[in-house]
């Protein structure tokens, strides 16, 4: 009997995790990778990593763990199937179940025949149709090729512009400041990462890109790029600003070229939709990786989120529904996480907005604690927002940032997500402690009893981002400061009065009852414990200020 062809387009994360996981499965099944490129099976994460200088051969993205290239004889000695790379797919017949393909060094043509295929065709950058944008020195990073293209022009630039505030934009704007070259970052929405965070998380972001000389400019748009052969500058409706390198890292558009031609459904994102199993509208064809749209855990809506530890998932997913054993793929929660000079930045989930355009009745909180016991040599603050729902008080997402350990806290709560916990349960949660590691109520766990507080009617908060908003329309609202007198000289908010917490109770005269009262100290932890002195006064106009000076991303008297 003549084993079953199976037939992959894309050789990268996608495609390889599912020849690989075929083989593991089934000796017998014939497997084939087509790639129209030669750089196959190689990480697009680490590469403003190389660009920044941290390892110093770019085949480093193409290697295993003990060194070994991932190449066309890799997967054919080590993993037992075949790979056609520099080969391009153009069409697909669906009726005679062949495609048609083309050697891109000979020109030569055949057709493949498959029992099954599997796309992964993955995404592209999306260059916008501007004047100027096919000059030399502008590039999007996608590729080896474009990273080594950057590398090279970074060693003689000066100035870079870099649009797109999304993860490549941060992590390259970061990799050029290292290298000494002067970068201007376009956004043409008011904050970095505007489909990822909300503002005020994204505001303790912008501070730290500020801090490390990165020239932000937002709600500002790229109109155009000039120069003669080479890019000179960019203009935009504000101004114009030099460059000898342009990013172009506004977002990228799923490759859905060859299933839309062969008459495979899109999803409503416009990338291909595919069941659980990963089948698309064709039960012979299944797709995996960056063309997909994927299900939103939370929502129940479809979207589109590329990232590559989803594509690996894909993989494995098709790759067991291909081999008789039957697997679903139940969606994801967007997880991600960037370092930005010296904070990491992490999310999951929903936001509050988010979750309120979702119909949910979010309510949010943000804290600020040290990542591992205070006195414990190398702790760091973090800032952490969680989101629930009023009715259920189910969790519905979460951001962190700060300087200390962001990621394993983002990880509880896709645990949390994942299992559909509520914040009651969070907050229960038996997380491992000693001082190197946490403090003793981990900083998870004061958040979800902080947003319990909220939920519970104990106490009421304001983010900085509403004070803020507040204040500038003309609210005459209190600031009051419940720390120390050595803490308020080092920094404070302009317009705060200091009433330390200790002295609080015998100087309750001071503090007005006909304005809103508004405490807060470092963390906040005080600040809530100032609330709670003052309604036991009898005060009814009281909101401590989430997160304290830790979480303030405006400007601070020193």
């Amino acid at each position: 009997m003549e084993s079953r062809k199976i037939v992959i387009i894309g050789g990268v994360a996608a495609g390889m995790k599912t020849a690989c996981r075929l083989r593991r499965l089934d000796a017998d099944v014939s497997i084939t990778a087509i790639d129209r490129t030669s750089d196959i099976s190689y990480g697009a994460c680490p590469l403003p990593y190389y660009i920044e200088g941290l390892f110093e051969n770019l085949d480093e993205v193409r290697r295993t763990p003990v060194g070994v290239l991932r190449d066309e004889i890799f997967f054919k000695n080590a993993k037992g199937f075949d790979t056609l790379t520099r080969t391009e797919a153009t069409a697909i017949n669906r009726d005679q179940k062949t495609i048609r393909v083309r050697n891109l060094d000979s020109g030569e043509q055949q057709d493949l025949p498959y029992d099954i295929l599997v796309l992964a065709t993955g995404n592209t950058p999306i260059v916008p149709k501007l004047p100027g944008i096919e000059l030399n020195g502008v590039v999007a990073l996608k590729t080896m090729k474009q990273a080594q293209q950057i590398d090279t022009m970074a060693k003689t630039a000066k100035s870079a512009v870099i649009v797109g505030g999304g993860l490549i934009g941060l992590e390259v704007a970061e990799a050029l400041i290292h290298r000494g070259i002067k970068v201007t970052l376009l956004e043409m929405k008011d904050q970095i990462m505007a489909t990822a965070l909300d503002f005020g998380i994204a505001s303790l972001v912008h501070r730290e890109m500020r801090k490390h000389g990165v020239d932000m400019r937002l709600s500002e748009s790229l109109q155009r790029i000039e120069g003669s052969g080479k890019v000179e500058r960019v203009v935009t409706e504000h101004g114009s600003y030099s460059a000898d390198l342009v990013l172009i890292a506004i977002g990228v558009r799923p490759v859905v070229d060859l299933a839309q031609d062969a008459d495979i459904d899109l999803g409503v994102t416009g990338a291909i939709a595919v069941n659980e199993q990963m089948q698309t509208s064709d039960p012979c064809i299944y797709a995996v990786g960056d063309c997909v749209e994927s299900n939103d855990i939370i929502s129940g809506r479809k979207v589109y989120v590329p990232l590559g530890s989803t594509a690996n998932k894909h993989g494995r997913v098709a790759a067991n529904n291909i081999s008789g054993q039957p697997e679903r793929f139940p969606g994801i929660l967007g997880s991600m996480a960037v370092k930005v000079f010296d904070i990491s930045v992490a999310r999951t989930g929903l936001s509050a907005e988010d979750a309120l355009l979702n119909g949910y009745d979010a309510v949010s909180i943000r804290t600020s604690a040290p990542d591992i016991a205070h006195l414990y040599p190398g702790s760091k603050p973090i800032v952490i927002k969680l989101v629930a729902d009023r009715k259920t008080r189910k969790l519905l997402g979460a951001q962190i940032v700060g300087p200390g350990v962001v990621d394993k806290r983002i990880d509880v709560i896709v645990s949390a997500l994942s299992m559909g916990a509520t914040v009651d349960q969070l907050a229960q949660f038996d997380l491992s402690y000693a001082p190197p590691f946490a403090t003793a109520m981990d900083a998870i766990l004061q958040c979800a009893n902080a947003l319990r507080n909220k939920m519970d009617g104990l106490v009421d908060s304001m983010s900085p981002a509403e004070v803020c908003q507040r204040l500038e329309q003309g609210e005459d609202i209190f600031l009051l400061d419940v720390r120390s007198p050595a803490e308020f000289d080092e920094v404070r908010i302009s317009g705060a009065t200091l009433i330390p917490l200790g002295a609080l109770r015998n100087r309750l005269d001071e503090v007005p009852r006909d304005r809103l009262v508004a405490p807060f100290c470092k963390l906040s932890m005080r600040g809530f414990e100032a609330q709670i002195v003052l309604q036991q006064a009898g005060f009814t106009n009281v909101r401590y200020i989430e997160g304290g000076i830790v979480a303030w991303p405006y400007e601070l008297e020193m």
